[in-house]
């Protein structure tokens, strides 16, 4: 499991006004997903790039694991890391299992794993090999390209993904049935996730963490709850839509906002709710059953309770209006 912290980093290209990041610091947690949410030209892609050092800080220190990484050789770096970027950036001559396989070429894996592994992330990404791997990247759907940029980026078997705005060029249906898809795999995979999106709705759906940044510095960090009920200051409620309280509730999941269920808590005769469901979901199941909490549930296991008070604390403001 991998966790990167950025302590104190900005950049400040030749020439520019100001710094395109400016003392930006934060944690991502290990199987977390942190969604960098921002207006267009505040430094979320320029901070994603840094990990991977495509871009190198003017000042500050980023770190993978307690490591430095820019005491990490480059290509050795690189290589941990999984990145997918708007237009997949398949490479246009090569198959989708030449593609998928470009990672394990460079870390010299055998010929049988580099195809047992592009078959498997095939499988994982809802391709059926046998259909799929002997296509061409123009012979897929814009969806299709993302779900083998994803594979591809998986296939090196990282523990951390950066992801720079992948669907913000797809329908909004395709690009609802990919964020499902970021969140089925999390639930398997536990990857460690930096996300760019300038999208809300997108953000509140995939987060476990965001941050929201402005003019290169970030203004706001926390759960997705946490931003919601208390933004920082009237742009962060600008744009996260925090008066929009239903709406919200269903982006944010069970599981951001449940507790961890008392001793000897038991489901029988109890309302149950998934820890994937959303808060609107949850609201709904208690104003049908008239409970005063819910039991949430992962696999038939009882991992948290929710009460009617808990999604008020996490939506409800005073001044809020429904």
């Amino acid at each position: 499991m991998s966790a990167i912290r950025f302590e104190q980093v900005s950049l400040q290209f030749p020439g520019a006004p100001r710094p395109a990041v400016d003392r930006c610091s934060c944690t991502v947690e290990p199987g977390q997903i942190l969604v960098i949410l921002g207006p267009s030209g505040c430094g979320k892609t320029t901070l994603l790039k840094m990990v991977n050092r495509l871009y190198e800080p003017t000042i500050g220190k980023i770190y993978l694991n307690n490591i430095d990484i820019s005491q990490i050789e480059i290509t050795h770096l690189r290589k941990q890391i999984g990145y997918v970027i708007q237009q997949s950036g398949l490479f246009p001559h090569m198959t989708v299992a030449q593609n998928i396989a470009v990672v394990p070429n460079l870390l010299g894996w055998s010929r049988k794993k580099t195809q047992q592994q592009v078959e498997e992330l095939l499988t994982l990404v809802e391709l059926p090999a046998a259909e799929y791997r002997d296509r061409y990247p123009l012979q897929l759907s814009g969806g299709q390209q993302q779900r083998v940029g994803l594979a591809r980026a998986l296939a090196g078997n990282p523990q951390v993904m950066l992801m720079d705005e992948p669907f913000g060029a797809l329908d909004a249906i395709t690009r609802s049935n990919l964020q499902t898809e970021i969140l089925r795999l999390q639930r398997q995979l536990s990857k460690t996730i930096l996300f760019v999106s300038h999208d809300i709705e997108e953000a509140l759906r995939l987060a476990d963490q965001m941050i929201i940044m402005q003019n290169g510095c970030i203004i706001q960090a926390g759960t997705p709850a946490q931003i919601l009920s208390h933004p920082a200051n009237e742009f962060v409620r600008d744009l996260v839509s925090a008066d929009d309280i239903l709406r919200q509730l269903s982006l944010l999941r069970v599981e951001t906002v449940m507790t961890p269920p008392p001793p000897h808590h038991r489901a029988i005769d109890r309302a149950t709710i998934s820890r994937h469901d959303n808060l609107r979901q949850a609201l709904s199941l208690l104003l049908r059953t008239g409970e005063t909490q819910l039991t949430v549930l992962a696999a038939g296991t009882i991992v948290g309770v929710l009460s009617l008070e808990q999604i008020r604390n996490s939506a409800f403001r005073p001044g809020a209006t429904a």
